[in-house]
């Protein structure tokens, strides 16, 4: 639908956003004063790393962000455009829960996440970690973070990945409990996000033969 009639696409982002503020935005204020915080990032992974909402973002620096990742950082990741028209519906849509990590002492964007989410409840998450800054467990700690973020509001959150993306599979895995809802093509899972970090972590090696 979003390639083949986006106006009709653009109009239900509209609808979605405005009901999910509705829904959701006290709570979600709530959160995000919390993640956002200077301090939030010292107890969870680098007091050199903090998060920052993309609509309080310039869009150039986003564009510029996603242009200077390699080309196969795009081949699992597609999530919408990444031209400055696209960025900026993006950060005008409230139901578009998305975040950057940047470096405090470079002030550089180092990873970008979001939460792609319905009024009806439901979340989807993404990632992208810059490639200068892997290795570094951002991506599972971006995880974590959008996890705070959905669970906190009371969402259901998705994500569907490759197990041939073997960062963004490793990172999926080993920050969140979850559950195969379906095996898909082309190698990829679709998963439900479970609430509950520690309660199912052997349930997830079962559930795909050890991972």
């Amino acid at each position: 639908m979003r390639d083949q009639m986006p106006w009709l696409w653009d109009l239900v982002d509209i609808v979605n956003s405005f009901l999910f503020r509705i829904r959701y935005g006290d709570k979600l204020d709530l959160v995000e004063n919390v993640i956002c915080s200077k301090d939030y990032f010292k107890c969870k992974s680098s007091d050199n790393f903090y998060v920052v909402p993309i609509r309080s973002v310039n869009s150039d620096d986003l564009v510029e962000f996603f242009a200077c990742q390699p080309t196969e950082s795009f081949r699992f990741f597609k999530p919408h455009g990444f031209d400055i028209k696209s960025i900026k519906k993006l950060q005008k849509n409230r139901a578009f829960l998305g975040y950057v990590v940047k470096d405090i002492t470079k002030d550089k964007i180092a990873g970008y996440c979001f939460n792609r989410s319905f009024f009806h409840g439901k979340g989807f998450r993404g990632r992208m970690v810059d490639i200068n800054y892997r290795g570094k467990g951002l991506g599972t700690t971006m995880n974590l973070l959008l996890n705070k973020v959905g669970f906190g509001i009371g969402l259901r959150l998705f994500e569907t990945v490759s197990k041939d993306n073997v960062a963004s599979y490793r990172s999926a895995i080993s920050a969140s409990s979850f559950r195969v809802i379906e095996e898909l093509p082309h190698n990829e899972l679709y998963l439900e996000i479970i609430n509950d970090m520690k309660q199912n972590d052997n349930i997830n090696k079962n559930l795909i033969g050890g991972g």
